[in-house]
Protein backbone atom coordinates (compact mmCIF):
# COMPACT_ATOMS: atom_id res chain seq x y z
CA UNK A 1 0.00 0.00 0.00
CA UNK A 2 2.83 2.41 0.80
CA UNK A 3 4.26 1.90 -2.70
CA UNK A 4 0.88 2.63 -4.31
CA UNK A 5 0.46 5.80 -2.23
CA UNK A 6 3.87 7.01 -3.29
CA UNK A 7 3.03 6.38 -6.97
CA UNK A 8 -0.15 8.41 -6.66
CA UNK A 9 1.83 11.32 -5.23
CA UNK A 10 3.85 11.66 -8.43
CA UNK A 11 2.55 14.55 -10.60
CA UNK A 12 1.43 14.08 -14.18
CA UNK A 13 4.09 14.07 -16.89
CA UNK A 14 6.49 12.15 -14.69
CA UNK A 15 8.44 8.97 -15.06
CA UNK A 16 8.25 6.39 -12.23
CA UNK A 17 11.42 4.43 -11.69
CA UNK A 18 11.69 1.63 -9.22
CA UNK A 19 15.21 1.86 -7.88
CA UNK A 20 15.21 -1.01 -5.42
CA UNK A 21 17.03 -3.41 -7.71
CA UNK A 22 19.37 -0.77 -9.17
CA UNK A 23 20.38 1.40 -6.23
CA UNK A 24 19.47 -0.83 -3.29
CA UNK A 25 16.92 1.65 -1.93
CA UNK A 26 14.44 -1.01 -0.96
CA UNK A 27 10.99 -0.38 -2.16
CA UNK A 28 11.44 3.35 -2.54
CA UNK A 29 10.24 5.14 -5.68
CA UNK A 30 11.69 8.18 -7.34
CA UNK A 31 9.55 10.51 -9.43
CA UNK A 32 11.47 12.02 -12.38
CA UNK A 33 9.69 14.93 -14.07
CA UNK A 34 9.54 14.81 -17.89
CA UNK A 35 10.19 17.86 -19.98
CA UNK A 36 6.88 19.54 -20.73
CA UNK A 37 8.01 20.89 -24.11
CA UNK A 38 9.30 19.02 -27.13
CA UNK A 39 11.84 20.16 -29.65
CA UNK A 40 10.31 21.66 -32.79
CA UNK A 41 10.11 19.20 -35.71
CA UNK A 42 12.29 19.72 -38.77
CA UNK A 43 10.50 21.34 -41.72
CA UNK A 44 11.37 22.71 -45.17
CA UNK A 45 11.07 26.39 -45.98
CA UNK A 46 10.89 27.77 -49.53
CA UNK A 47 12.45 31.09 -50.47
CA UNK A 48 12.30 32.69 -53.94
CA UNK A 49 14.08 35.84 -55.06
CA UNK A 50 11.27 36.52 -57.58
CA UNK A 51 7.88 35.13 -58.53
CA UNK A 52 7.25 37.32 -61.60
CA UNK A 53 9.39 37.79 -64.71
CA UNK A 54 8.66 40.44 -67.32
CA UNK A 55 10.13 39.72 -70.76
CA UNK A 56 9.32 43.24 -71.93
CA UNK A 57 8.85 43.63 -75.69
CA UNK A 58 9.37 40.46 -77.69
CA UNK A 59 8.32 39.01 -81.05
CA UNK A 60 5.29 36.73 -80.98
CA UNK A 61 6.99 33.68 -82.54
CA UNK A 62 9.91 33.38 -80.16
CA UNK A 63 10.14 30.62 -77.54
CA UNK A 64 10.35 32.44 -74.19
CA UNK A 65 12.27 30.78 -71.34
CA UNK A 66 13.00 31.88 -67.78
CA UNK A 67 14.42 30.06 -64.75
CA UNK A 68 13.18 30.81 -61.23
CA UNK A 69 15.60 30.01 -58.39
CA UNK A 70 14.15 28.46 -55.23
CA UNK A 71 16.17 28.03 -52.01
CA UNK A 72 15.42 25.74 -49.08
CA UNK A 73 16.14 27.70 -45.90
CA UNK A 74 14.49 25.06 -43.71
CA UNK A 75 15.80 22.01 -41.87
CA UNK A 76 14.20 19.24 -43.95
CA UNK A 77 14.19 18.44 -47.71
CA UNK A 78 11.95 20.70 -49.77
CA UNK A 79 9.90 18.75 -52.31
CA UNK A 80 8.30 20.29 -55.38
CA UNK A 81 5.15 18.20 -55.59
CA UNK A 82 3.58 19.65 -58.75
CA UNK A 83 4.11 22.37 -61.35
CA UNK A 84 0.77 23.26 -62.96
CA UNK A 85 0.74 25.92 -65.75
CA UNK A 86 -2.57 27.60 -66.59
CA UNK A 87 -1.85 27.18 -70.32
CA UNK A 88 -0.81 24.13 -72.32
CA UNK A 89 1.59 26.44 -74.14
CA UNK A 90 3.84 26.53 -71.05
CA UNK A 91 6.33 23.70 -70.48
CA UNK A 92 8.27 23.13 -67.27
CA UNK A 93 11.47 21.54 -65.98
CA UNK A 94 12.34 21.54 -62.29
CA UNK A 95 14.32 19.99 -59.43
CA UNK A 96 11.99 17.70 -57.49
CA UNK A 97 13.82 17.77 -54.13
CA UNK A 98 16.08 20.40 -52.58
CA UNK A 99 18.13 19.60 -49.46
CA UNK A 100 18.28 21.97 -46.45
CA UNK A 101 20.45 24.94 -47.35
CA UNK A 102 20.39 23.97 -51.02
CA UNK A 103 18.93 25.64 -54.08
CA UNK A 104 16.97 24.39 -57.05
CA UNK A 105 15.52 25.68 -60.30
CA UNK A 106 12.11 25.84 -61.96
CA UNK A 107 12.43 26.56 -65.68
CA UNK A 108 9.31 27.63 -67.59
CA UNK A 109 9.14 27.90 -71.39
CA UNK A 110 6.32 29.46 -73.41
CA UNK A 111 6.09 27.77 -76.78
CA UNK A 112 6.28 29.82 -80.01
CA UNK A 113 3.09 31.17 -81.63
CA UNK A 114 1.28 31.24 -78.27
CA UNK A 115 1.58 34.90 -77.23
CA UNK A 116 0.48 38.14 -78.82
CA UNK A 117 0.22 41.69 -77.53
CA UNK A 118 0.05 41.90 -73.73
CA UNK A 119 0.30 38.42 -72.23
CA UNK A 120 0.42 36.93 -68.74
CA UNK A 121 0.92 33.22 -67.99
CA UNK A 122 0.60 31.89 -64.42
CA UNK A 123 1.99 28.60 -63.10
CA UNK A 124 1.04 27.09 -59.74
CA UNK A 125 3.84 25.35 -57.83
CA UNK A 126 2.82 23.05 -54.97
CA UNK A 127 5.37 22.38 -52.23
CA UNK A 128 5.69 20.38 -49.00
CA UNK A 129 6.48 23.62 -47.16
CA UNK A 130 3.82 23.76 -44.39
CA UNK A 131 3.98 27.55 -44.22
CA UNK A 132 3.81 28.14 -48.00
CA UNK A 133 2.29 25.06 -49.68
CA UNK A 134 1.69 26.92 -52.96
CA UNK A 135 3.36 29.73 -54.89
CA UNK A 136 2.38 31.24 -58.25
CA UNK A 137 5.05 32.03 -60.83
CA UNK A 138 4.15 34.58 -63.52
CA UNK A 139 5.60 35.19 -66.97
CA UNK A 140 4.44 38.33 -68.76
CA UNK A 141 5.38 40.72 -71.53
CA UNK A 142 4.27 42.44 -74.71
CA UNK A 143 4.57 40.40 -77.90
CA UNK A 144 4.71 42.17 -81.24
CA UNK A 145 3.99 40.33 -84.49
CA UNK A 146 6.76 40.28 -87.07
CA UNK A 147 4.22 41.52 -89.61
CA UNK A 148 1.21 43.34 -88.21
CA UNK A 149 -2.04 43.04 -90.20
CA UNK A 150 -4.51 45.92 -89.90
CA UNK A 151 -7.42 45.99 -89.42
CA UNK A 152 -7.47 42.17 -89.63
CA UNK A 153 -6.68 39.25 -91.93
CA UNK A 154 -10.33 39.13 -93.12
CA UNK A 155 -11.90 41.26 -95.87
CA UNK A 156 -15.71 41.23 -96.28
CA UNK A 157 -17.22 42.50 -99.51
CA UNK A 158 -20.88 43.06 -98.75
CA UNK A 159 -23.47 45.10 -100.56
CA UNK A 160 -26.23 45.41 -103.15
CA UNK A 161 -25.36 44.99 -106.81
CA UNK A 162 -24.14 46.78 -108.84
CA UNK A 163 -22.45 48.77 -106.05
CA UNK A 164 -18.67 48.95 -106.00
CA UNK A 165 -17.45 46.82 -103.10
CA UNK A 166 -13.85 46.90 -101.98
CA UNK A 167 -11.65 46.51 -98.93
CA UNK A 168 -8.04 46.80 -97.98
CA UNK A 169 -5.51 45.40 -95.55
CA UNK A 170 -2.31 47.05 -94.39
CA UNK A 171 0.83 45.01 -93.61
CA UNK A 172 3.23 46.74 -91.20
CA UNK A 173 6.65 45.23 -90.59
CA UNK A 174 8.32 45.24 -87.17
CA UNK A 175 11.36 43.46 -88.55
CA UNK A 176 14.79 45.06 -88.07
CA UNK A 177 15.55 44.86 -91.80
CA UNK A 178 13.52 45.78 -94.92
CA UNK A 179 11.19 43.21 -96.48
CA UNK A 180 9.10 42.91 -99.63
CA UNK A 181 5.98 41.14 -100.86
CA UNK A 182 7.22 39.51 -104.03
CA UNK A 183 4.09 37.66 -105.23
CA UNK A 184 0.30 37.77 -104.75
CA UNK A 185 -2.11 34.93 -105.59
CA UNK A 186 -5.82 34.28 -105.13
CA UNK A 187 -7.89 31.13 -105.51
CA UNK A 188 -10.98 33.09 -106.65
CA UNK A 189 -9.67 35.24 -109.55
CA UNK A 190 -13.11 35.11 -111.21
CA UNK A 191 -14.65 36.83 -108.16
CA UNK A 192 -12.14 39.47 -107.11
CA UNK A 193 -9.39 41.77 -108.33
CA UNK A 194 -6.32 42.31 -106.16
CA UNK A 195 -3.74 45.08 -106.18
CA UNK A 196 -0.71 45.71 -104.02
CA UNK A 197 1.11 48.97 -103.39
CA UNK A 198 4.05 49.97 -101.23
CA UNK A 199 3.00 52.68 -98.81
CA UNK A 200 6.45 52.73 -97.23
CA UNK A 201 8.78 50.54 -99.31
CA UNK A 202 10.49 47.93 -97.18
CA UNK A 203 8.11 48.43 -94.28
CA UNK A 204 4.39 49.02 -95.07
CA UNK A 205 2.34 47.49 -97.91
CA UNK A 206 -1.36 47.82 -98.71
CA UNK A 207 -3.47 45.09 -100.31
CA UNK A 208 -6.63 46.23 -102.08
CA UNK A 209 -9.37 43.73 -102.93
CA UNK A 210 -12.31 44.66 -105.19
CA UNK A 211 -15.38 42.61 -106.05
CA UNK A 212 -15.82 41.97 -109.77
CA UNK A 213 -18.67 39.44 -109.67
CA UNK A 214 -22.10 40.72 -110.74
CA UNK A 215 -23.98 37.62 -109.68
CA UNK A 216 -25.94 37.72 -106.43
CA UNK A 217 -24.87 35.17 -103.88
CA UNK A 218 -22.06 34.34 -101.51
CA UNK A 219 -18.47 33.32 -102.06
CA UNK A 220 -15.30 32.89 -100.07
CA UNK A 221 -11.63 32.47 -100.86
CA UNK A 222 -8.21 33.71 -99.92
CA UNK A 223 -5.31 35.85 -101.05
CA UNK A 224 -1.79 34.50 -100.49
CA UNK A 225 1.17 36.84 -100.27
CA UNK A 226 4.74 35.56 -100.52
CA UNK A 227 7.45 37.66 -98.89
CA UNK A 228 11.22 37.94 -98.63
CA UNK A 229 11.07 37.52 -94.84
CA UNK A 230 12.24 34.19 -93.41
CA UNK A 231 10.16 34.90 -90.28
CA UNK A 232 6.97 35.42 -92.33
CA UNK A 233 7.50 33.95 -95.80
CA UNK A 234 3.73 33.60 -96.40
CA UNK A 235 0.73 35.69 -95.38
CA UNK A 236 -2.94 34.85 -95.88
CA UNK A 237 -5.97 37.12 -96.15
CA UNK A 238 -9.46 35.58 -96.13
CA UNK A 239 -12.08 37.09 -98.45
CA UNK A 240 -15.86 36.74 -98.04
CA UNK A 241 -18.36 38.08 -100.57
CA UNK A 242 -22.05 38.70 -99.76
CA UNK A 243 -23.76 40.11 -102.86
CA UNK A 244 -27.45 41.01 -102.96
CA UNK A 245 -29.61 41.81 -106.00
CA UNK A 246 -30.84 45.38 -106.40
CA UNK A 247 -34.39 44.39 -105.43
CA UNK A 248 -33.26 42.43 -102.36
CA UNK A 249 -32.95 43.59 -98.79
CA UNK A 250 -29.50 43.94 -97.38
CA UNK A 251 -29.73 42.42 -93.88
Amino acid sequence: MDMLKNMLKCPKKTLLLKLSAILGLGGGLLCLTLALGTAAGAAPQASLTETTHDFGKVFEDAALTHTFVITNTGTAPLDILEVDPDCECTASRYDRSIPPGGRGEITLTIKPYSVIWQFKKDTKVRLNDPAHPEVILTLKGAAQPFIEIKPSHVIRLRGTLPADMQGQVRFISHLPTPWEIKEVRTDIPEKIEVALKAEQPGRVYVLEVRNKSQQAGHYKGMVELFTTSKERPRLIVRVFGDLYPSSGVNP
